[in-house]
């Protein structure tokens, strides 16, 4: 059996994107001024590096303290590769050194170079050719070079690059925790609000009218989705409200025809079909009630009254005991205290435990002890003697309509109203069964 697959992350999607296009927006600007550069710099920098370092490796003074230019490996590489190059090297004091042929238009530079310390010389009358001066340093101390007839010029943006690398280093390792830090807490804030109204959408209950999700702060693009929600909310709320009238309508109705068929049975002389019949009349009757209360029950308690735990429960065994009876059982009932206040709807209350009763009378096997007892807790518990509950059945049993056996009297209500009743006062109910009987507590 696979897995379902789990929906993406919006926020992760989006702060990894974001970050992307922060970094790409950088890479290419950092590319972009780079390739400015090669415009407006000389088109010998990607050489500028090599022939520096060749010159830096191989100048020197002889004996007589004349600067010159050995020719070391790297400075033999170089003029094999380019075999017009040529070069000036001279020191800060005017001692000089060349190679090369130089051109006619920058000869009359050579003994001035030692006053040049970076340079771009190019667009000479007659000429082609780009020079530049750059300074390095070497054994003898500060040294300028001219230098011009290089074949391959490189790669000029590689070479910006290479020489920026401080600036653009510096940004990206600013940049990057900044945006992996901050751009994240921006998505997260930004979607705080969808969170807020998720939290408020599963937070929605049943039969709970005018209950809709807030659309102020919501994104401009979530705000639809919020708004068919509400929608959608309405027109559900329309059509609970719409069966709810039915249900309770129906209810009403038949209590005329049910009353009508009671009155004709009283007329009727003793005998097994009148005592069937005026069964069937009270089950009807039952059922009719039932469905009234359980439409009724979310709309009539008002759970901020002052009750009596043990009075509800002796009234309603007064009440109940001669249908008890009737059906063959004896009824009993026992409290701890005189009296247990607590805030509630008593006749909510009545209502449920007089249905935990009701329900004893009809599944207890019509034998043996019925027991309604009032605990100092603000517990009512009902026990009987039955058969009780299936263990599978026991979670299903509050569901409405619901019947242990589906031939069984009832309109399966009793119980699912009992819970509702319960847990509008914030209590709950217990169910303990076995094969000696049903237990069924309400605690407040």
């Amino acid at each position: 059996m696979t897995s379902p697959p789990s929906n993406p992350s919006l926020w992760w999607r989006l702060s990894w994107q974001l970050g992307l296009v922060i970094i790409a927006v950088i890479g290419g600007v950092i590319v972009g001024l780079s390739v400015y550069a090669t415009m407006v710099l000389s088109p010998n920098v990607a050489a500028e590096r090599e022939i520096t370092a060749a010159v830096a490796a191989a100048i020197a003074r002889d004996d007589q303290g004349r600067l010159v230019l050995r020719e070391t490996p790297q400075l033999k590489a170089l003029k094999e590769r380019n075999r017009q190059l040529w070069t000036v090297a001279a020191t800060t004091d005017g001692a000089s050194v060349s190679f090369g042929a130089i051109p006619a238009p920058f000869a009359g530079l050579a003994p001035l170079v030692h006053l040049f310390e970076s340079a771009d010389i190019r667009g000479a009358a007659g000429t082609d050719e780009i020079a530049s001066v750059e300074n390095v340093d070497t054994d003898l101390g500060e040294v300028r070079v001219l230098f011009g007839g290089f074949a391959d010029k490189g790669w000029p943006v590689l070479a910006i690059l290479a020489e920026s690398y401080p600036i653009y280093g510096s940004l990206i390792a600013i940049a990057l925790p900044a945006i992996f830090l901050t751009v994240p807490r921006i998505v997260r804030r930004a979607l705080a609000k969808v969170s807020d109204v998720a939290r408020k959408a599963s937070q929605i209950a049943p039969r709970v009218h005018g209950a809709r999700l807030p659309v102020s702060g919501i994104p401009k693009e979530v705000a639809p989705l919020v708004t068919a929600f509400n929608g959608t909310l309405g027109r559900l709320e329309a059509e609970f409200e719409t069966r709810e009238r039915f249900l309770i309508d129906a209810a009403h109705e038949l209590r005329t025809p049910i009353a009508i068929m009671q009155t004709r049975v009283d007329g009727m002389s003793d005998g097994p079909e009148r005592t069937r019949l005026l069964s069937d009349v009270a089950r009807l009757a039952s059922m009719a009630e039932q469905l009234l209360d359980f439409e009724h029950s979310d709309q009539t308690i008002d759970v901020g009254q002052s009750v009596d735990i043990v009075a509800v429960a002796r009234e309603v065994v007064a009440d109940l005991a001669p249908f008890a009876i009737a059906a063959g059982y004896e009824i009993s009932f026992e409290s701890e205290a005189e009296r247990v206040a607590r805030k509630g709807d008593p006749t909510a209350l009545r209502r449920a435990v007089s249905n935990l009763v009701r329900n004893a009378i009809d599944h207890g096997g019509q034998r043996g002890m019925i027991t309604v007892s009032a605990s100092a807790g603000a517990a009512i518990e009902v026990a009987d003697q039955g058969p009780g509950i299936a263990v599978e059945h026991r979670a299903l049993v509050f569901e409405p309509f619901y019947r242990v056996k589906p031939k069984s009297e009832g309109a399966g209500l009793g119980l699912s109203l009992v819970k509702k009743i319960v847990e509008r006062h914030g209590g709950q109910v217990i169910i303990r069964s076995n094969a000696t009987g049903m237990r069924i507590a309400i605690q407040l």
